[in-house]
C-alpha cells in the first residue's frame, strides 16, 4: 500500500467510523457529553420583567427635569411579588431580580440616587424608557427549542438544562477504548527496575489523551514480540470499539503486529502516512472495532492520536468539530525541511504586539517526549516546502491545556 498524505488518512478514517448508540443519564454526569435529543424550554424565563439592578422601580415620564423626587411606596426583594403600582410621583426601592410594578417602566441604580428622609429618594440622573429592566422571556421562551441534538454539553449547556429542570439527558454513548503497548524492550510500570529495558510511557500518554476526551480507556498491558501471545491480547482488544495499538507495527523481523492482524481477518485500509513524525501508523476495521496500529516511539504515538485517533473518537461521541483549533503564529527561527513529508513541529507560543511566535521545544527527534511535554501546539509544515525562514507565518494547532495563559491578556481602560 502507498503512503497516504495526511488528510487522505483522515478522510479514510472519518469514513469508516462507527456510529454508537443513545443513553440516558443524570444532568450531573453529562458535563462534556453530546445531546442525542433537541431541548425544549418549558416556561418564560424570566417569568415576568425583572430589575437587572440594585435601585428604585419608577416612572420614565417622572425623570424629565433632573434631580427628581420621588416618594417611595414600597420595598420589593427578589422572590416577591410587588403589592402596589407605582403612580405619577412615586417609585419603588427594588432588588436585582425582582418583578417590576404595575405602572413602572424603568430601574434607576441606587448609585444615582439619594435618600431623602425615610419615604422619599432623589434621582440625581434621567434615564431612557425600559433601562435596566430584564424582559419576561428575554433568556427561555415556553416551547422554544434552546438544545438542537449534537450540542456538545459545556458548563453553561449544562445550566440552561438545569434551567428547563431536565434532570436527565439522552447523549450519544461515549465508545470503549482499550490500549495495548507491544515489545519485548518494554518495562511495565509496576515492574521491577531493570536499567535494560524502556519505560512503557505509551500506554499512559494515550491513556492521558483519551481522559481528556472524558472516556475512561482500558489499558490491556504488553505483549511480548510473541505472535501467539500477540493474538491473545488483540483478540482481547476487539472486545472494544476502538483498540489502539502501540509499536511493532514497522517491518522489522519481530515486528508480528502486521502479520498477526491480517491472520485475524481485520480489514486495513492502511499501513503507512506520509507524515513526521509517525509515518508508521496502520489503521483497520472489523465489523464491532476500529483498530488504529501506532508507532512505538512516544512522540510519533502522541502525534499521531492527535492528527488521527481524536477526531474519530470525537466523531463516535456525536461532536461536529472534530479537529484541534489551528492558530497563525510566526516561526522565531529558520528551519529546515526535507520535502515529501508534512513534518509536525512542537513548539511553544510567545503573544506579543504581532500576535503569536511559535519557538521549537528543542531537539524533534520521535523519542524525545519531553519536546512533547513541553509543547502547547503542533507547527505544521507542508509536504512540498523545502524550508522555512525565520517570521514565516505558519499554522498551528494547538495542544491540550494551550487554552491558558498566566496573564488575563484584557485591555480595560482607566
Amino acid at each position: 500500500m502507498e503512503y497516504l498524505s495526511l488528510t487522505a488518512a483522515q478522510q479514510c478514517i472519518l469514513q469508516h467510523t462507527l456510529q454508537l448508540g443513545v443513553e440516558t443519564i443524570p444532568l450531573e454526569h453529562a458535563l462534556r457529553r453530546v445531546l442525542a435529543e433537541e431541548v425544549y424550554s418549558n416556561r418564560d424565563h424570566p417569568p415576568y420583567d425583572v430589575s437587572a439592578m440594585d435601585g428604585y422601580a419608577v416612572r420614565a415620564a417622572d425623570l424629565s427635569c433632573t434631580p427628581s423626587e420621588l416618594t417611595v411606596v414600597e420595598d420589593i426583594k427578589a422572590g416577591a411579588m410587588p403589592m402596589m403600582a407605582v403612580l405619577p410621583g412615586q417609585c419603588a426601592r427594588i432588588m436585582t431580580g425582582a418583578p417590576i410594578p404595575q405602572g413602572a417602566d424603568t430601574v434607576i441604580r441606587v448609585e444615582d440616587t439619594q435618600p431623602v428622609g425615610n419615604e422619599c429618594v432623589q434621582i440625581l440622573c434621567s434615564a431612557l424608557y425600559g433601562t435596566d429592566i430584564r424582559s419576561r422571556g428575554e433568556n427561555l421562551r415556553n416551547g422554544e427549542l434552546v438544545l438542537g441534538c449534537g450540542t456538545e454539553i459545556t458548563p453553561g449547556v449544562l445550566g440552561i438544562l438545569a434551567m428547563v429542570k431536565r434532570t436527565e439527558v439522552k447523549v450519544r454513548t461515549r465508545p470503549r477504548v482499550a490500549i495495548l503497548s507491544s515489545g519485548d524492550e518494554l518495562e511495565g510500570l509496576y515492574a521491577p527496575f531493570d536499567s535494560d529495558k524502556i519505560p512503557d510511557a505509551n500506554s499512559y500518554t494515550l491513556m492521558a489523551q483519551v481522559q481528556a476526551l472524558g472516556i475512561e480507556p482500558v489499558l490491556l498491558g504488553i505483549a511480548q514480540d510473541d505472535p501467539i501471545e500477540l493474538s491473545r491480547y488483540l483478540m482481547r482488544g476487539l472486545a472494544y470499539d476502538v483498540l489502539l495499538i502501540s509499536g511493532g507495527t514497522s517491518v522489522g523481523v519481530y515486528d508480528f503486529v502486521r502479520p498477526t492482524i491480517e491472520a485475524l481477518g481485520i480489514q486495513m485500509h492502511f499501513w503507512r502516512v506520509a507524515i513526521r513524525p509517525g509515518h508508521p501508523l496502520a489503521f483497520g476495521t472489523t465489523p464491532t472495532t476500529r483498530v488504529f496500529c501506532l508507532p512505538g516511539n512516544p512522540v510519533s504515538s502522541m502525534v499521531c492520536f492527535e492528527q488521527f485517533v481524536l477526531p474519530a473518537l470525537r466523531d463516535m461521541m456525536g461532536h461536529t468539530r472534530l479537529f484541534r483549533r489551528t492558530i497563525t503564529a510566526r516561526i522565531s527561527k529558520p528551519m529546515k525541511h526535507r520535502a515529501g513529508r508534512t513534518e509536525l513541529i512542537r513548539v511553544t507560543l510567545d503573544a506579543d504586539e504581532q500576535g503569536y511566535q511559535a519557538t521549537p521545544t528543542g531537539a524533534q527527534g520521535s523519542g524525545v517526549l519531553l519536546s512533547m511535554a513541553r509543547a502547547e501546539g503542533l507547527l505544521l509544515i507542508p509536504n512540498e516546502c523545502d524550508g522555512l525562514h525565520a517570521g514565516a507565518s505558519v499554522t498551528v494547532q494547538l495542544l491540550e491545556g494551550a487554552a491558558y495563559q498566566q496573564h488575563s491578556g484584557i485591555a480595560e481602560g482607566i
